[in-house]
């Protein structure tokens, strides 16, 4: 069972991830606090351990706001996470399990039935990279790679708003998927890389969405 600081972080990211709480935007203990039906004092320490996650930045005797990832951060986290994700790719392929690779196709099956939904086919495809990181069997890589996908959860799911983004991802996971199960690491890799990797139109199209974040939190 989660204690009430795990929940109460659990909410709050959740609300980051999906635009109830925008970049930049002031966090207010008192609202959050009402709104949850606490004291300041756990939501306080919240938003410490959110901070902690990168979610959230406290500025003295300002309190805190939601991060704010400016256009070369996210180019750079984004490369990042390509790299971490397909040295998971790559160690799912030689490690993952038979029943492993069935969750792994049963992730992919559940995305297939959300391609006309970019907010369920974003819950999905989250399932989906998990099982890639949990087949890697490398306990510090999926510690690093959750650490950052959160941190990214926001940018990841504006991208699927982009037009044809969610059939174009769906395509990119049934090569990964191929791959892993026929155990093809490097192959495995090199496309969970470009999958991941944000350059070009695909990083002018984030830029573009950005303004959708504050929208949806206004």
């Amino acid at each position: 069972m989660k204690s009430r600081s795990e929940t109460l972080r659990d909410a709050i990211e959740e609300m980051i991830a999906v635009g109830k709480l925008a970049p930049g935007q002031h966090l207010d203990e008192t609202e959050l606090a009402n709104a949850f039906g606490v004291s300041r004092t756990p939501i306080r320490e919240t938003l410490i351990q959110l901070s902690s996650m990168g979610l959230v930045v406290i500025r003295p005797r300002r309190g805190a706001v939601v991060a704010e990832l400016g256009p070369q951060q996210l180019v750079e986290m984004f490369e990042v996470m390509s790299e971490l994700e397909a040295v998971c790719a790559r160690l799912a392929a030689r490690r993952m399990t038979k029943a492993e690779q069935e969750a792994l196709l049963a992730a992919h099956g559940a995305c297939k039935r959300a391609v006309d939904d970019p907010d369920e086919y974003y819950t999905l495809n989250e399932t989906f990279h998990q099982a890639i990181y949990a087949g890697s069997h490398n306990h510090f890589l999926i510690e690093q790679a959750r650490s950052l996908y959160r941190r990214l959860r926001p940018y990841r799911r504006l991208q699927l708003r982009v037009r044809d983004r969610v059939s174009n991802s769906y395509a990119e996971h049934d090569a990964v998927v191929q791959a892993i199960v026929k155990g093809d690491g490097e192959l495995a890799a090199q496309l969970m890389r470009e999958h991941v990797m944000i350059q070009g139109q695909r990083f002018a199209d984030l830029m573009a969405s950005l303004p959708q974040l504050t929208a949806a939190a206004a």
